[in-house]
């Protein structure tokens, strides 16, 4: 008998179920083992006619909740599919920050959790930054950044269409982004009109990488081409102000259902040919037709490469100051608009002329009082010149004087050199150009420099960086008027500024400083000088935009848009 339970259970733990115990009537292992099967068999058929569990409810949270003593509730933005969204107050560092929440036992926590740490590592600044992902009391919560003052990419092609530059901008700035972050194996899966946020200076920022498909469980084959065909659907949609896809969605409405998906340059005239190509390019998967010649775009590398092969957009003219506009000139009238009705000033009619004696009477009158003012007024002059004959003298001695001692009290010091005795890269968003360089910059007499990297695009160096260089130490407070850049590479164009730091590694942007003066130059040379000298001892040389130069071996660098300094000299005012 015991030799048969220990048949029993050996059978049992071999087929992974619990071990099945020795009846009281002693069953033989064949019939334990069949008891087993039945089981089985009627566990598997429950599991197969079971209906599948509904996702766990958020967790009953409200306004002030306060998630690790630091993260307070303030609102609920979504609430759907087993989780919910907030915008919170990070009470430690007093910012505005949201807030993904969902069980710990929710199917896709897991995935959220990966998703966001990833996301976390990035570290692009083109993405909307995750802060915190943790696990704690049953909840799993994904902190990030929250900007109150960027605007949702949905509202803005509601109201219309984007300007071809605005438009330009955006493929862009989203396809490098998105070329980065697949480069680090992340994707987006969801990307629309309400991930993308534009800022008050124009720079687009990308929300919810990786985090916000985990969410809800979105998941592609070809995640690349997912994306790339999402970047297409919002270039379509800010070209034409429509969605391009028969259904209605993100505030825009869809194309007619028996149009299908017809180039924008269709839908809306006056887009810009070469946008609306690569729009269609882009969309190849969802029925867009692009021309023979050109093939599909499935990458958002390939993506980003294309837009770079285009003809620059430049950005519209800015607009005139407007004027009131007075009785005296009116504006002209448009083509095919009639223009403003003249208004011709009527001149009145002279008075009728006086007859007979009152007229005579009245010119003699005129004649008399014209010759009696002359007579008077001649009087006054010359005796006015016969007082001053004995004063002239003194009378013009004393306006020199005065004059003398005004130019005096107005002059300032002389401009003389400024020592410089250390200096520091400068890398606002954590990524240094060339740290170890910075030395070579002054003081050398030119023979070495201090090289940026090679950037794809520019001259202007935004949206990817907004600008690269270098904090000067100049001892002490000095009252700096200027200062002279010598560059390495000449062409079209560098513009350079500088700004008045508090410290050689200043925490605050450049546009918290104050600014001493800015140049643009095409030359290897920008000359700059301040309105009014500003007293400062630490001086940053700030580039925003950087010519386009071929490789050279000399400083080991590729061809691209980039720039070098060699030699950076101040001046200031003596006391």
């Amino acid at each position: 008998m015991a030799e048969r339970s220990t048949a029993a259970v050996d059978v049992a733990n071999e087929s992974g179920q619990a071990p099945l115990a020795a009846s009281a009537g002693g069953a033989t292992g064949d019939e334990a083992t069949a008891q087993s099967e039945t089981q089985d068999a009627e566990r598997k058929t429950s599991e197969e006619t079971a209906p599948t569990p509904p996702h766990p409810e958020p967790p009953e949270l409200h306004s002030g909740h306060r998630l690790a003593r630091r993260y307070r509730l303030e609102e609920c933005v979504t609430r759907v599919d087993g989780f919910s969204s907030w915008r919170a107050v990070d009470e430690k560092l007093r910012r505005a920050v949201g807030v993904h929440l969902l069980p710990a036992d929710h199917p896709r926590s897991r995935a959220v959790l990966s998703a966001a740490r990833s996301a976390a590592l990035l570290g692009d600044p083109r993405f909307v930054q995750v802060l915190d992902a943790v696990e704690e009391n049953d909840l799993v919560y994904v902190v990030h950044e929250w900007l109150p003052d960027a605007t949702e990419l949905g509202p803005l092609l509601a109201s219309g269409p984007l300007e071809p530059y605005d438009a330009y901008q955006l493929v862009t700035q989203v396809s490098q982004a998105m070329a980065a972050a697949h480069r680090e194996g992340l994707s987006h899966l969801r990307l629309n009109p309400g991930s993308v946020l534009r800022s008050e200076s124009g720079q687009y920022r990308i929300r919810g990488l990786a985090v916000d498909a985990a969410l809800r469980g979105i998941e592609s084959e070809r995640p690349k081409r997912t994306d790339t065909e999402a970047i297409g659907a919002l270039l379509y949609s800010s070209l034409t102000g429509r969605w391009p896809y028969p259904e209605d969605a993100h505030g825009l409405k869809g194309l007619p259902k028996d149009l299908g998906l017809v180039p924008p340059d269709q839908v809306r005239a006056g887009v810009h040919r070469g946008l609306s190509g690569l729009a269609m390019r882009a969309l190849i998967n969802d029925g867009a037709h692009p021309s023979r010649h050109e093939q599909p775009l499935t990458t958002p590398e390939e993506l980003a490469k294309a837009v770079a092969a285009l003809p620059r957009i430049r950005p519209p003219e800015p607009q005139g100051p407007t004027f009131p506009q007075t009785a005296y000139r009116q504006p002209p009238a448009r083509p095919g608009q009639p223009g403003p009705t003249r208004q011709v000033p009527v001149t009145p009619p002279p008075p009728p002329a006086l007859s007979g004696r009152a007229g005579k009477v009245f010119k003699w009158s005129v004649a008399a009082l014209l010759i009696a003012a002359l007579g008077l007024g001649s009087w006054q002059v010359a005796d006015t010149l016969m007082n001053q004959g004995g004063q002239s003298g003194s009378t013009q001695q004393q306006p020199q004087q005065q004059k003398g001692s005004a130019s005096t009290g107005t002059q300032h010091g002389t401009p003389k050199p400024l020592a410089i005795v250390n200096a520091q890269e400068y890398a606002p968003d954590g990524s240094p150009q060339h740290p170890g360089q910075v030395n070579d910059t002054y003081g050398k007499g030119g023979s070495k420099y201090w090289i940026t990297k090679a950037f794809n695009d520019g001259p202007v160096l935004a949206p990817y960086k907004q600008g690269v260089g270098i904090v000067y130490d100049l001892g002490s407070a000095q009252k700096v008027s200027g200062g002279t850049i010598t560059f390495r590479y000449s062409g079209s164009y560098t513009a350079v500024a500088l700004y008045a730091a508090d410290s050689l590694s200043p925490s605050t942007q450049p546009s918290g400083m104050h600014q001493i003066a800015s140049a643009r130059t095409e030359s290897t040379t920008a000359q700059l000088t301040a309105k009014a000298p500003v007293s400062t001892r630490y001086v940053l040389v700030w580039i925003t935009a950087v010519p386009n130069s071929p490789a050279d071996s000399s400083t080991y660098s590729g061809a691209g848009y980039k720039q070098a300094i060699t030699n950076v000299s101040f001046s200031g005012l003596s006391s």
